[in-house]
């Protein structure tokens, strides 16, 4: 079973950026499909950025355009570069494979306020 340890989230203005990152242990990686997913209150946990094996991507359409995932194999860390960020995008962030079958791990807390 894997271990997933997320950080990176803090407060942000409108308008500004964040990256997340996500290290992954206790498993072999590389094999796997991985996802940014994220909840905001009230709100069920939502798939928003994906990133294959092979390194193809796919955005929810919320994100497209401004955020990027990515992942290091070699650290076993996938990555998510949040740009243009808005109020609407407060929530906390996880990584797991896709679809999620791994525990979760923490999250990490995204705020967007001025």
């Amino acid at each position: 079973q894997a271990q997933l340890v997320e950080s990176g989230g803090g407060l942000v203005q409108p308008g500004g950026s964040l990256r997340l990152s996500c290290a992954a242990s206790g498993t072999i990686f590389r094999f796997y499909a991985m996802g940014w997913y994220r909840q905001a209150p009230g709100q069920q946990r939502e798939l928003i950025a994906a990133i294959t094996s092979g390194s193809s991507t796919e955005y929810a359409d919320s994100v497209k355009g401004r955020f990027t995932i990515s992942r290091d194999n070699a650290k076993n860390t996938v990555y998510l570069q949040m740009n243009s960020l808005k109020p609407e995008d407060t929530a906390v962030y996880y990584c797991n494979r896709n679809p999620a079958v791994w525990t979760w791990g923490q999250g990490t807390q995204v705020t967007v306020s001025s």
